[in-house]
């Protein structure tokens, strides 16, 4: 089931992507959003009325970001042996995090907007985990069990001010930075998510390409740990990482400019494209 959350005719509401159409959820379920629907255990209802007419046309709504309202926004750094390499970084025992800002985001279809005040606005092509049920201290036997689903994530980095100090906060928060969508796949749909392969485009042109299963830290790890010190709930979002072949390290280097379009492209859940603008 593809679950995404859009707006249509002034109205913001979520639904069932079944081919080319949208089930509106919003009007059927006592629900605001997608974050409340899972908040509530409600997938099942939501397969139920996977059935019935759909509302419109995928191509008549705004998308939203798949999550607009997460309580938390966790994204993996290094994760990937060829990204990790190509920073010149050593392996680490444990991964490192940071944490994103919901205003940060921006939807499939919506636009990227590069910072007036950087020169270096980079492209991550990232898988994206929904939770769909609380967890503290979740082994990783048990990871999958908190999980709703799977998207794709650009955690658009501003390089410059990502590398102002140690700390990356700056240069991943300006407002709609980065981009998330355009739907969550449910993880029955995905039996093994190491099999999924990510690949991102930059004005057509393949600028990263892996395999999940190349992970450093993969899902289970991540979960584990994060639960360890905070508690993960129904909406929140891990952005498990990107691949090798970052702008900042290509050389020449290559950025995202004004006019650009990005796709991040994930097998079996789908493509998230975005133009890049300026303020």
């Amino acid at each position: 089931m593809k679950l995404a959350s859009y707006r249509l005719n002034n109205k913001d509401s979520y639904g069932v992507v079944v081919g080319d159409g949208i089930v509106d959820l919003g009007k059927r379920l006592p629900y605001a959003d997608l974050r409340a629907l899972l908040e509530a255990d409600g997938l099942s209802k939501a397969g139920d009325l996977a059935k019935e007419k759909p509302d419109a046309k995928v191509t008549d709504v705004t998308f939203l970001p798949l999550i607009a309202n997460p309580g938390k926004i966790i994204c993996v750094g290094l994760n990937y042996k060829a990204h990790r390499e190509e920073t010149g970084r050593k392996p680490t025992d444990n991964p490192a995090l940071f944490v994103r800002f919901p205003d940060s985001q921006t939807a499939h279809g919506d636009v990227m907007v590069k910072p007036k005040n950087s020169i270096e606005f980079d492209y991550e092509g990232e898988l994206a985990v929904v939770i769909g049920k609380s967890g503290r201290h979740i082994a990783e036997k048990d990871a999958f069990s908190i999980i709703a689903g799977y998207s794709c994530y650009n955690d658009g980095s501003v390089r410059d001010w990502q590398y102002h100090t140690m700390q990356w906060t700056p240069g991943k928060n300006y407002p709609k930075t980065g981009s998330f969508g355009p739907w969550m796949v449910t993880k029955d749909e995905i039996p093994d998510v190491n099999k999924l392969t990510l690949k991102t485009r930059l004005n057509g042109q393949q600028v990263q390409e892996t395999g999940i299963d190349l992970m450093l830290f993969p899902i289970p790890v991540l979960i584990a740990y994060i639960t360890t010190f905070t508690q993960l709930n129904p909406g929140d979002v891990i952005s498990t990482g990107t691949p090798g072949g970052v702008g900042v390290k290509r050389t020449p280097q290559l950025f995202m400019k004004p006019g650009d379009s990005v796709e991040v492209e994930i097998s079996s859940i789908g493509i998230l494209q975005n133009k890049v603008i300026e303020p």
